[in-house]
Order: C-alpha cells, then sequence, then structure tokens
C-alpha cells in the first residue's frame, strides 16, 4: 500500500502516546481514522480536537480485551467509514515489578489488553481486509518482545507473545494482499508506565508493586523518543510492506545476544 490517501485506519490506545502520534501521522497522509480507547475523557477531547482541525476522525469507546467491544468497534467503524486498509493493535499496558509480586488479577488484565487486543483486533478485521483484496495490519510489541528484564516480567511476556503472533500471522497471510508489521519500540515518551490510571478497579495488586512505576516513568521520559517518530517509522513500515519495525539501535544487538547465548550453550547473558 504505497498510496494511502483516502483510505482508512483503525487505531486502538489512539488518545495518547504512540496511537495518538499514529493518528496525527495517517491523517497526514489523507487517511480517515477511526481512534478506539477505553480512556473516554482522553478519547473525547483529542477527537473533538482533531475534528475541530477538519480531520476526518472517529471516536470509539473500546475495551480492546473485551471481545464483543472490538466487535462494536468494527461494526462503527464500517458504518461510518467502510471496512479499514490499516489496523494498529496498538492499546497496551506496562505495570511493573517482580513476577512474584504479582497477583492473577493483574495477569488477566495484562494479558487481556496486550496480547488478547492483539488476537481480537485481527480476528476482527483480518478477515474484513482479505475480503476486500487490501490491508495491512500493525501489532504493536516492544524491544521487550524480544528481549528480558528482571523487573518487567508480565509485560514482557505478553510482548513475546505478540512478536510470536505476528510472526505466525504474516506466515499465515504471506500470500495475501494483507501485510503484517511487528512494532518494538524501546523507550517512547508516553504514560504506559502509569497503568493506575487506567486499571480496572477488579485488578488487585501487591502494595509493594506499584513502587516500581515512578522508576520506570522517569527512566521513558529522561531516555525516551517522541512518539512522532515512531509513528513515522510506521507510516514508512505499510508503505513498504516491512515486518519489523524497530526503533531503536539497541534492539537488533539485545535480539542477537540471545541467540549468540543459544548458540554458545550458556546461560541468559547478563543485561548491559
Amino acid at each position: 500500500m504505497k498510496q494511502l490517501d483516502g483510505k482508512i485506519a483503525v487505531i486502538t490506545g489512539a488518545a495518547s502516546g504512540i496511537g495518538l502520534a499514529l493518528t496525527k501521522s495517517f491523517l497526514s497522509e489523507g487517511m480517515k481514522v477511526v481512534m478506539a480507547d477505553i480512556d473516554e475523557n482522553s478519547l473525547s477531547k483529542t477527537a473533538s480536537e482533531l475534528e475541530t482541525e477538519g480531520a476526518e476522525v472517529l471516536g470509539v469507546l473500546c475495551d480492546v480485551s473485551d471481545a464483543s467491544s472490538v466487535e462494536t468497534l468494527a461494526d462503527a467503524t464500517i458504518k461510518n467509514f467502510g471496512v479499514p486498509h490499516v489496523l494498529c493493535n496498538n492499546a497496551g499496558v506496562a505495570p511493573a515489578g517482580p513476577i512474584l509480586d504479582t497477583t492473577p488479577e493483574e495477569w488477566q488484565w495484562t494479558v487481556g489488553v496486550n496480547l488478547l487486543g492483539v488476537a481480537y483486533g485481527t480476528k476482527t478485521f483480518a478477515p474484513l481486509m482479505l475480503e476486500q483484496g487490501e490491508g495491512h495490519i500493525i501489532n504493536t510489541a516492544s524491544q521487550a518482545g524480544l528481549m528480558t528484564t528482571p523487573v518487567l516480567g508480565m509485560y514482557c511476556a505478553t510482548k513475546h507473545a505478540v512478536v510470536g503472533f505476528s510472526e505466525a500471522l504474516y506466515r499465515e497471510l504471506e500470500d495475501t494482499e494483507v501485510g503484517v508489521s511487528c512494532l518494538c519500540p524501546e523507550f517512547v515518551k508516553t504514560e504506559i508506565a502509569d497503568p493506575k490510571r487506567l486499571r480496572p478497579h477488579w485488578v488487585k495488586v501487591d502494595e509493594a508493586h506499584d513502587t516500581y512505576q515512578p522508576l520506570l516513568a522517569e527512566a521513558i521520559h529522561a531516555t525516551g523518543i517522541d512518539p512522532s517518530v515512531v509513528a513515522s517509522d510506521v507510516v514508512e513500515a505499510v508503505k513498504k510492506n516491512k515486518f519489523w519495525i524497530f526503533t531503536h539501535d539497541t534492539t537488533l544487538a539485545q535480539a542477537n545476544r540471545r541467540f549468540e547465548d543459544i548458540n554458545a550453550d550458556r546461560n541468559p547473558s547478563p543485561m548491559v
């Protein structure tokens, strides 16, 4: 899809961070954008601002961990704009802390958003794209989908799953007109390190667990890149039908270290 003008994109987690940057980048390409998010206030605010500027956007409240909510998103998309050409399964959460301090509810929530949200989005929209004979799916994983850290166990687990899902999906759709990309950013200046702002009331958390979040947020905002850089990389990947989207030079080295350890028959190397 070298030409995006006049086409339709659906973006989850679109009210802030990478999702909002993706929205703006696709709009600048002349696309119509359906903005899906669970944060109703931010979604209403950002969608209204963009509409005031003349953008063709539609804000849809959506819980990506709920398959029926994703189906409602698809119904609203088709009713207002038509079958989408681009799908960004971008919504995600990043609870930090040791695995041994996690709760079952935290796992259910994190897996529901980070992994099942990608699966439900793909299962809902990919058949529509196949039927129309054109489309591209971008799944937001992370550099944490290719390496691990001691205090992001749940996040790493779900993002590794997104990488595996995306690669399998690429193979499944390789001979079709629907492309697949796997986005693996490192630190990006977003609010992902503040899961409490959107965490459901039913998610029980160990009291010590949230102490890690400010440290993660500080690191992200100290060294992270602007979301607009990520969005530009995604647009380029769609036009070039490129699978891997790395935003940092360190990602490939981190990924290769695992295979160097495997080839050398040694335990995982310490982080550097």
